[in-house]
């Protein structure tokens, strides 16, 4: 992990300021409903205009500068995970330059192409997820979770029924597509490696018609391919049905308790409307935080042949 995260090198700074600017974005988000609360309760329900003007014109505001924030920051998500995937294959490829024919024979062509290409790939979408998704997701957990105890404790313990429920669904899930996933991109060798010997040596195959035998094998190899990601994204999709059913819980249970409250005087109509979102986003922010994690894993195992190409010393020193 140290190898690959070293190539970052300039971006760095473009790294830490999509961090922070998606704190800011998500701490804009978090108060929205808020004020909302105290649009309703202080203005609708008081049939008070002026807090109404005052606490809208402030809503408006707070929305434009996370819709601000959130677009910088994606800038530069963008800027830093592209610029450290293009790190990365300059120094594979550099690094290559100097291995002997034992150092290629150890990898394989095939493999360094899918190092380079595919392996890469997967580690620049992890380090935009990480940096931007990773970051907003357990602010948003957290931050709306508070805000849910300090409108009503009681209520909170639903929420927390949910997200026990769900983390315990996500977990299971995604440790069994973490075995598949790492199966998965040993098998882009072999499919890269009938395109490559096909490709290099086709007079031979013209030569001697062995048309249907490539065509075969690579067909062979592309339903490896395709089985194993039909099996682990099968798995993936289980992800919607749980995070359903956590959330129409969730609103029926506030919905339910939360009327009740009300006509004991125990909390207002907007406490109510605020918590309706903050549950929506705290269950958001879960179920995107599991994608996260399972794009990760996936990614590990990229990171560790990414890794063996630059820590790779050539057998033979130019002296």
């Amino acid at each position: 992990m140290k190898t690959v995260l070293h190539q970052l090198g300039r971006y760095k700074r473009d790294t830490l300021l999509c961090i922070g600017l998606t704190s800011f974005e998500v701490i804009m988000e978090i108060l929205l409903p808020f004020i909302t609360s105290i649009i309703i309760d202080q203005g609708l329900e008081a049939s008070n205009l002026p807090v109404v003007y005052r606490y809208g014109i402030l809503m408006v505001v707070m929305a434009f500068l996370s819709l601000v924030f959130g677009a910088l920051a994606g800038k530069f998500a963008a800027s830093a995970s592209a610029g450290f995937a293009a790190n990365l294959r300059e120094s594979i490829y550099s690094n290559i330059q100097t291995f002997s024919f034992s150092n290629i024979d150890k990898f394989s062509v095939p493999g360094l192409v899918t190092r380079m290409t595919t392996d890469i790939t997967n580690v620049q979408n992890a380090f935009m997820m990480l940096i931007r998704i990773a970051v907003r997701s357990p602010l948003m957990l957290i931050f709306s979770y508070a805000m849910c105890l300090i409108i009503s404790p009681s209520l909170s313990l639903t929420f927390l029924i949910a997200v026990v429920f769900l983390a315990v669904v996500l977990g299971v899930i995604m440790v069994v597509t973490m075995k598949i996933f790492n199966q998965v991109f040993s098998k882009y060798d072999d499919l890269n490696a009938s395109v490559q010997e096909n490709v290099s040596a086709i007079r031979v195959v013209k030569a001697f018609v062995r048309e249907d035998y490539e065509c075969g094998k690579f067909s062979k190899a592309s339903k490896t391919l395709y089985k194993m990601f039909v099996k682990a994204e099968g798995l993936l999709s289980l992800n919607n049905p749980a995070m359903m059913i956590a959330v129409y819980f969730c609103i029926i249970m506030v919905s339910w308790l939360g009327a009740h409250y009300i006509v004991a005087g125990d909390m207002t109509t907007g406490d109510l409307t605020s918590l309706f979102s903050y549950v929506m986003s705290l269950l958001m922010s879960l179920m995107m935080l599991s994608m996260v994690i399972v794009m990760i894993s996936m990614s590990m195992a990229s990171i560790r042949r990414i890794s063996e190409v630059l820590q790779e010393t050539p057998d033979l020193k130019e002296p």
